[in-house]
């Protein structure tokens, strides 16, 4: 049996804007300026305590592990009471899922995204039911790029037959570490040129990674 398991923010969703709405909602408590889409973007990939020490570095708060601790949890209570207000699934997704599920892969998520808000978010785009197994950030001692996030995926989806799909060069190190195939979505949250990020396939349409499975499963390619 094969198995697909997915990065969630940047690769099955554009989560950028309502990750930007909670960290300005923050910033503006603190009586800091706004920070811009482009600057969340380039912050996103390592969880929210990384992201919120990148936010902090931005704006000059000076950093203490209390007052990075205070501003975490103020982030995820200001993010998780809006999870899907701006975010959407990038175009293709649901299909690329249908057909997947239709063909008989069993679907993962992996994500540095803390487990309850990470449900939230499939809950919320209405794509939970595709999934068999959902590792996030909170879930191991360890994320990602440590391997045991991915690897503990694979196992609950009992298949040794596995491809891990994502957006960033985190993902890409994780997919390395484990020693799992990774196609690499061109249109997410890299920071590197494509040809930077290991890969063992790219796309950048959900319709080409879907049309690229079903020919894998189906051995009319091979790798």
């Amino acid at each position: 049996m094969r198995a697909v398991i997915f990065d969630l923010d940047g690769t099955l969703c554009d989560s950028a804007p309502d990750l930007r709405a909670a960290a300005n909602a923050l910033l503006r408590s603190m009586g800091c300026p706004p920070i811009s889409l482009e600057v969340i973007r380039s912050f996103i990939g390592n969880g929210v305590p990384m992201l919120v020490k990148r936010v902090m570095a931005h704006s000059d708060i000076e950093f203490t592990e209390k007052r990075h601790a205070e501003m975490t949890e103020a982030f995820e209570k200001l993010y998780s009471a809006n999870v899907v207000a701006l975010t959407v699934l990038y175009p293709g997704v649901r299909d690329a899922l249908d057909m997947l599920q239709r063909r008989g892969y069993r679907m993962g998520v992996c994500t540095n995204k803390v487990h309850g808000i990470t449900l939230q978010v499939l809950d919320g785009l209405n794509i939970s039911q595709y999934f068999n197994a959902v590792v996030g950030g909170d879930s191991l001692p360890t994320r990602k790029p440590e391997p045991a996030m991915l690897q503990d995926c694979a196992k609950q989806l009992g298949c040794d037959d596995v491809w891990y799909v994502g957006d960033s060069e985190v993902d890409s190190e994780t997919a390395v570490a484990a020693g799992i195939r990774f196609s690499l979505f061109t249109n997410g949250y890299r920071k590197s040129p494509v040809s930077e990020i290991a890969h063992t396939t790219r796309f950048s349409t959900f319709a080409d990674l879907a049309g690229f499975l079903a020919a894998v499963n189906e051995k009319t390619i091979t790798l």
